[in-house]
């Protein structure tokens, strides 16, 4: 007999009232569609098991033979939608369930292997196996949303979101519930956002989670974000810049006292650059003291404080009890308003070294920034050593990554060759059918020096700053990102995202 045979492929689940898919899973068996026809799936090792199961079905539906690693993959998104309809049977219990999960508090808090309850309540073995895929995948944040019909998951993977499975409706407030208990929120509130923190074992690991929940239209939404502890944060050289940049970057921290700005948008990477810095700084001799909202790493060697606005513990306040700690090294979160901007500024004057993030477009709009804050001109340019503004780019999976040529318009706009080949993402199981695998950090480094302090006192804009600092060889995003797309680390969709456009 010869069947058609796929070969990496990611075949969705068909999910069959009438088979009993529990039995049909036993016996190595899935369904799917397979193009536009129902379809059983099979594998060659199996073969004989699988088809003495499939003449006892009513069904008779045509076969494909897929590779191992196709058939896995489509299994455990069967036994995913398994989990579920296993739920459904134990629904009308299910505030039993939660009253149970209660004493299970103590046994997570106890920091055992979570993966160790094999056993244990379906509910559980969901929720765990939901960190465990997201920590396998390299996920930075887990979305549980409520719709209308059903729920979703989603996993943000390199900076980008990604479904992961569906949920029964009637299901999901019983993981929410679930999450909630592990974070010690209360699960009676439906009403009001709540945020918590937990920490997961996983193989061995153990991993700080910030929980958010918020309640929407159809149901309360959680995201879940990974926070990684002090042994997993990357040093500089780890983080992927241009080695000029690094040089550049480790000139300024030697400084005893001024301020240095890491800005971009929101999950460009700022945090892990700072404490990657401040990694790099802090010795014995040093007091180092941080200001954080949220802490995202958990270092041993520096102090951490976490704003509480409840208690009237915000970014200013608490840096001004960090100046009656006795620093030298003073870390602030983020620069929101012109009370924090002016303080962390006047602290760099009177002889610390402050690191600090703010949110611009590129490394020269810092200045325009903080002057539209309020600060004096002779402060900005009197403290401020450096900013390094940066985003994260997903790089091209090397496994299945395809040569293309871009349209001479195109070509033309972003001045790069025409003739030349570049490459475009595809997807492979490699990288999740995504097209591509890991992230790598591109910045550029502006250096407040004399010319630029000359430059801010004459009252010049910051984009004549820019031009300037480019014809003093400043290298921008845009031309680092440019050269990623011809050495074929990133498609031309990846940079346009990122902002090869942005000059």
């Amino acid at each position: 007999m010869q069947f058609p045979r796929l070969k990496d492929v990611n075949l969705e689940p068909l999910w069959e009232d009438e088979i009993s898919h529990k039995l049909a899973i036993k016996h190595m068996l899935l369904f799917s569609i397979v193009d536009g026809a129902k379809t059983s799936i099979i594998q060659q090792k199996t073969l004989s098991e699988s088809l003495n199961y499939l003449s006892k079905l009513s069904q008779k539906y045509p076969i494909t033979i897929v590779d191992e690693d196709s058939f896995e993959r489509l299994k455990n998104k069967f036994l995913e939608i398994q989990t579920g309809s296993d739920f459904e049977n134990i629904a009308t219990a299910s505030e039993e369930l939660i009253e149970v999960e209660s004493d299970l508090l103590e046994f997570i808090r106890n920091s055992q292997d979570l993966l160790s309850s094999e056993e244990s309540a379906p509910i559980i073995k969901l929720v765990n196996s939901l960190f465990f895929q997201a920590i396998k995948k390299g996920a930075s944040d887990i979305h549980i949303e409520s719709g209308e019909i059903k729920g979703e998951v989603r996993l943000r993977v390199d900076g980008a979101l990604k479904k992961h499975l569906d949920l029964e409706r009637s299901i999901m407030g019983l993981v929410i519930n679930r999450i909630k208990v592990i974070s010690n929120l209360d699960i009676s509130e439906k009403r009001l956002p709540q945020d918590g923190r937990t920490q997961i074992s996983i193989s061995g690991k153990t991993l700080d989670v910030r929980v958010s929940v918020l309640p929407t239209y159809h149901g309360e939404r959680v995201v879940m974000r990974i926070l990684a502890q002090s042994e997993h944060i990357p040093t500089l050289k780890s983080l992927g810049f241009q080695d000029d940049i690094t040089k550049n970057l480790y000139k300024l921290l030697n400084h005893a006292h001024g301020m240095i700005l890491v800005t971009g948008p929101t999950g460009s990477g700022k945090s892990t650059t700072l404490h990657a810095c401040l990694q790099h700084i802090t010795t014995p001799d040093k007091n180092s003291i941080t200001i954080e909202d949220p802490i995202e790493y958990n270092a041993d060697n520096i102090s951490q404080i976490q704003v509480n606005t409840k208690v009237g513990l915000t970014f200013a306040s608490g840096l001004r009890s960090i100046l009656r700690q006795d620093p030298d090294i003073i870390m602030v979160g983020e620069i929101r308003d012109s009370e924090t901007a002016d303080i962390a500024l006047r602290s760099a004057l009177t002889g610390h070294l402050v690191l600090s993030t703010l949110h611009t477009n590129d490394s020269t709009s810092s200045l325009s920034r903080l002057m539209d804050m309020g600060i004096e001109n002779f402060l900005i340019s009197s403290t401020l050593l450096g900013v390094l503004a940066q985003r994260l780019t997903r790089k091209l999976c090397v496994h299945c990554k395809e040569k293309a040529l871009l349209s001479p318009i195109i070509a033309k706009e972003i001045g790069v060759p025409q003739e030349k080949l570049y490459f475009k993402a595809v997807g492979c199981k490699e990288c999740d059918f995504t097209g591509y695998k890991g992230r790598q950090a591109v910045g550029e480094l502006f250096t407040v020096d004399d010319k630029v302090k000359e430059m801010m006192k004459d009252g010049f804009s910051d984009h004549q700053v820019r031009e300037e600092m480019k014809k003093n060889g400043m290298i921008t995003i845009a031309d680092k990102l440019k050269t990623m797309l011809l050495d074929g680390q990133t498609s031309y969709e990846e940079a346009i995202r990122i902002g090869l456009m942005d000059g």
